[in-house]
């Protein structure tokens, strides 16, 4: 996990709080972060990671069609890819725009709101990351919605009371750091991302190392930018200004597989992904991860996972109503 690391202090994020949030039940809002929420405190960024860090009471979070996710007081929850969202007391409403519910900003501080239905409350600081390197590769494999105790490990406490202290300082209508925000979140985000790789398989984070080469690096983050392109070796290697046969070398030694072989790792990784958490028809699914035929793609997935895709598909769609019914049962 060192190479993993590495990787994720490199990247150096900036970022801060644009929204400081009070709702009481019931409620629910769809939320995404947009560049124009970002203007205030930094230059448009592109390739965004959202967060929101719950100071009291708790929520549901649903980035769909995925189930939701329970996010308690303490924690922090991260949006790596920056999905649209739905946050809520409970999540079976019409959701409100956050857009419509923003109050006026007080100069130097965030934007503010107060909305529900007058029951129990739950208080938000929402804020955003990015980084000016390109990280898509390592992005790319990283779930769609991650929660962190913030006051789990080594600095937690610290990181919790500086979080608390934000909160408080916003609610009572004092200006804290933005930067100092922007640096616990980062800290929480590459906290959350070790956390992820350390339960991975070798195999599969066997990449991380490869972000440490400036060649492989920019090849990975074409590979995941578009993987349905008809890439070869010759052409990876054309991209990033190495002959074939140095690129195909370095590329091995690093990332652990040939660049061909990964590719079509990735292709299945990200095939895998839409099928569970989406209902797009196979054929688009197949072309999107660069098959020219749905056969094709199905043979593929079959050798991969040792089943047809619309099977696979069914098979953890029933697993996702398992969970749901033992978790609507569980204490």
């Amino acid at each position: 996990m060192d190479a993993a690391l590495d990787v994720l202090r490199m990247i150096r994020f900036t970022g801060g709080i644009f929204l400081d949030a009070e709702f009481s039940a019931p409620w629910c809002v769809a939320a995404q972060v947009m560049p124009a929420d970002c203007r205030p405190l930094t230059p448009v960024p592109q390739g965004i990671l959202a967060y929101h860090y719950v100071s009291a009471g708790r929520l549901l979070l649903q980035v769909k069609p995925g189930s939701p996710v329970v996010v308690p007081a303490g924690h922090i929850v991260l949006l790596p890819r920056n999905d649209p969202h739905l946050l809520g007391s409970e999540l079976g409403g019409r959701p409100v725009s956050v857009d419509h519910l923003l109050q006026p900003v007080i100069e130097g501080g965030p934007a503010h709101i107060v909305y529900g239905g007058g029951g129990d409350t739950t208080r938000l600081l929402c804020g955003f990351l990015y980084s000016e390197m390109p990280c898509h590769a390592l992005v790319g494999m990283l779930p769609r919605v991650m929660t962190l105790d913030v006051a789990e490990g080594a600095a937690g406490a610290w990181i919790e009371s500086s979080f608390r202290f934000a909160a408080s300082s916003l609610a009572a209508g004092t200006v804290c750091s933005p930067a100092l925000l922007a640096r616990l979140a980062e800290m929480l985000f590459i906290e959350a991302a070790q956390r992820y790789l350390a339960c991975l398989p070798p195999e599969q984070r066997a990449w991380v190392g490869g972000l440490r080469d400036p060649y492989v690096s920019r090849a990975l983050t074409q590979l995941h930018d578009t993987p349905e392109r008809h890439w070869t070796t010759q052409a990876l290697a054309r991209h990033v200004g190495l002959s074939r046969s140095a690129f195909a070398e370095r590329f091995t030694e690093l990332v652990g597989v040939p660049p061909m072989r990964y590719l079509a790792q990735l292709r299945m990784q990200s095939a895998a992904r839409r099928l569970r958490e989406s209902l797009t028809p196979l054929s688009r699914i197949a072309l999107e991860a660069g098959y020219d035929s749905e056969a094709a793609f199905s043979k593929a997935f079959k050798r991969t996972f040792g089943m047809p895709p619309a099977a696979w598909r069914r098979a953890q769609q029933s697993l996702e109503e398992y969970r749901g019914t033992t978790d609507e049962y569980a204490p």
